[in-house]
């Protein structure tokens, strides 16, 4: 049984509202829903959208997912919040009436959070709940069809899928449309101007080829797919527009991980703090956050590094907590940092990559312990640690694994190639190479959803290589 009534819930959440406001923070308005531990598997499984299409995957993760929980490999988590307006969070019944106040003071700042950083702008909260339920009643519709059914529509489903995540990252840069691209490309080509033209040999004008399709590398796969590929039917350009409008709404969310995390384990810790909660509240309290933020050896606890980060931006901008008497004096300033700035600017401006690049100095990344390591046959060996000389290296490596960096940049650049009606597409090589069983079904995948052959360019082991797949199967071959 729990440890609290409805009403006492009711009566902290209106204490952590007044604490919200008195803090800054500006947050949708929040709802709250209590589940179970089998609800809160569904809402895993599916992302914590209350209404999803239906797939075999989300049944797979919770099967995944109940099974490790039933036997106590993996637990659950004490919370889950939707970006929407009004927010949406899910309280797990079996929570101390600790664990729900602390939950309860999290959720509003990842609410806040969601609200007013940059790269959720474009995410629409007010209609998240009401779109992925009109996606889920049309993914339905096409299962019930009698003349399209379950298995073709769970084949596309497939395929989409599998290339969901290759797509614009950036979703605050406005897309040029192709008129813009058709002007930029005439004016590059034009010969800058010269004071010498007189006695220089003419330059030689080569046009651009605009009748090219795409005219510039496009990154957003499946749109023009379905764009591109005549032979879709209607009803498969609708299902690489769910799927890919969903990964766009969930791409800030990737993004923006380590900052999120951060934030609301900051701003419970300071809620809670200023609650001054009974004794025995109190001691639980800082066991549970502890236990939220620690160090996890040998991988990265975007808790615990993006607390740090704040705490330390809020200290050198005066705007963290007053420290306890017996609290030890902050680490010095660098000379060489930047300038301070208000901790609700930068929550507002940057996300993981920029955060850290930008506030991520020696001093810290020696003190949260950071080390790189690379597999070195069966083992793994430390290459770089946050020492003077190889702190640069350790963050770097950071850098490039920490939101969407995990995922390969593939672009096409030619829908016609050798006019063949190939689909040719270029990843572009950051130093790891594709992994080639997992590249050889995706390749399988976008085959299905253009229906001619397609074919990559990447570099494995160091030489350039051209991955394909036609109705002969896949070929992998160097390029000179």
């Amino acid at each position: 049984m729990a440890d609290y009534t409805i009403e006492e819930l009711e009566r902290w959440d209106t204490r952590i509202r007044a604490l919200v406001q008195e803090f800054g923070l500006a947050p949708c308005p929040q709802e709250f829903e209590i589940c179970d531990s089998a609800q809160m598997l569904g809402y895993m499984a599916y992302s914590g959208m209350p209404s999803h299409y239906p797939h075999w995957s989300y049944g797979k993760a919770y099967e995944k997912l109940k099974t490790l929980y039933d036997h106590g490999v993996s637990g659950l988590p004490y919370e889950m919040v939707i970006n929407s307006d009004p927010s949406l969070a899910y309280l797990m019944r079996d929570n101390s009436l600790c664990l729900q106040i602390i939950t309860m003071a999290h959720v509003y700042a990842h609410n806040d959070f969601f609200r007013n950083n940059f790269t959720f702008k474009t995410t629409r909260p007010e209609f998240t709940i009401s779109t992925f339920k009109a996606h889920a009643e049309r993914i339905r519709s096409y299962i019930e069809d009698p003349s399209i059914g379950l298995e073709k529509v769970e084949s596309i489903l497939d395929a989409a899928h599998a290339v969901s995540l290759q797509c614009r990252r950036n979703l605050a840069v406005r897309k040029l449309g192709r008129p813009e691209h058709e002007e930029r490309l005439l004016e590059a080509a034009q010969a800058p101007p010269d004071p010498f033209r007189r006695i220089h040999k003419p330059t030689q004008y080569t046009a651009p080829d605009l009748h090219k399709v795409p005219i510039v590398p496009e990154e957003d796969l499946l749109p023009f797919i379905a764009e591109h590929n005549p032979y879709l039917a209607a009803w498969e350009r609708d299902i690489l527009g769910i799927v890919h409008e969903e990964a766009q709404y969930f791409i800030p969310q990737i993004e923006t991980k380590i900052m999120n995390e951060g934030w609301a384990s900051y701003w419970h810790k300071r809620i809670l703090d200023a609650l001054e909660l009974p004794e025995g509240l109190h001691l639980e309290f800082l066991v549970r956050h502890n236990q939220v933020v620690r160090p996890i050896p040998g991988s990265i606890n975007p808790y615990h590094i993006g607390l740090s980060l704040w705490q330390h931006l809020a200290t050198r901008t005066g705007e963290a907590a007053p420290a306890a008497a017996d609290a030890p004096a902050p680490a010095p300033v660098p000379a060489d940092s930047p300038p301070p700035e208000s901790i609700f600017q930068v929550r507002e401006t940057d996300r993981d990559t920029s955060f850290l690049r930008r506030f991520l100095t020696e001093e810290l990344a020696r003190e949260l312990d950071l080390i790189r390591y690379e597999p070195k046959g069966e083992e793994l060996v430390v290459t770089h640690i946050s020492d003077e000389e190889g702190w640069q290296q350790v963050k770097e490596t950071l850098l490039r694994n920490v939101g969407m960096g995990q995922v390969p940049v593939i672009k096409i650049e030619d829908a016609d190639f050798g006019h063949t009606r190939t689909l040719y597409l270029r990843h572009h090589h950051d130093g790891r190479d594709l992994q080639l069983e997992s590249g050889e079904k995706t390749l399988g995948y976008l085959h299905r959803l253009w229906g001619h052959d397609v074919a990559v360019e990447t570099v494995v082991n160091g030489k350039r290589t051209l991955l394909s797949v036609s109705e002969r199967g896949f070929s992998a071959k160097s390029l000179k």
